[in-house]
């Protein structure tokens, strides 16, 4: 399977590696972008220098590992390949993980201000299913726009939702808003693919 694993801004997305780890040790090619709030928890660097030792043909940090400034530097006109538009063909799934509340509110609304919104966008839900796993402060979970929004990805977009965890969070508080384990998030993936995959094509959308 192709996953395209998006890391927007939270701190949970330390755990990037970690839920590569998941997918790849499972078989399956991955691919990752990284926000540029992403960028200050994790980044392509240590990504590399986390799989350098152990290279792999289903993931190479150096060359699919995807920031904010590659959307242009692959289109320069008319008939060039469009980033966005490419990873969603590539992909079987799409993995938001960590959601970040500001991301979460983005998508709601239909904004595409960057590359992981413009995929979101720009996502067939005929070709594959979208995955999410929320990660923010307590507050912000428990807010009421966020249970409106959460509500909304799920009737409307058909988004699997893989819902935070009690943790001690960034801000040393102890509460729900913490990234679910990398695996539960692989497992929710891959079983949203394959539940897709069994569904009549007719009942995708």
């Amino acid at each position: 399977m192709n996953v395209l694993v998006a890391a927007t801004g939270s701190v949970a997305s330390v755990k990037v590696p970690e839920l590569v780890e998941e997918f790849v040790s499972r078989g399956n090619r991955v691919r990752v972008i990284l926000s540029e709030t992403a960028c200050h928890f994790v980044t392509k660097q240590e990504l590399v220098d986390h799989f350098e030792k152990r290279p792999t043909e289903l993931f190479h940090p150096t060359a699919d590992v995807y920031l904010e400034e590659d959307e242009w530097k692959t289109w320069g006109k008319m008939g060039d390949p469009v980033l966005h538009i490419e990873l969603g063909k590539w992909a079987h799934v799409l993995v938001i993980a960590p959601l970040s509340a500001n991301t979460l509110a983005k998508m709601v609304n239909g904004l595409c201000d960057n590359l992981i919104t413009s995929v979101a966008r720009a996502w067939d839900y005929c070709h594959g299913p979208v995955v999410a796993a929320p990660a923010m402060n307590t507050r912000m979970w428990t807010h009421p726009v966020t249970s409106d929004h959460i509500e909304t990805l799920k009737r409307r977009d058909k988004i699997r939702i893989v819902d935070p965890v009690v943790k001690a969070l960034a801000c040393k508080d102890v509460g729900v808003g913490a990234m679910a384990p990398a695996g539960d998030v692989a497992d929710a993936a891959l079983d949203a693919i394959q539940e897709a995959r069994e569904r009549p094509k007719s009942d995708q959308r």
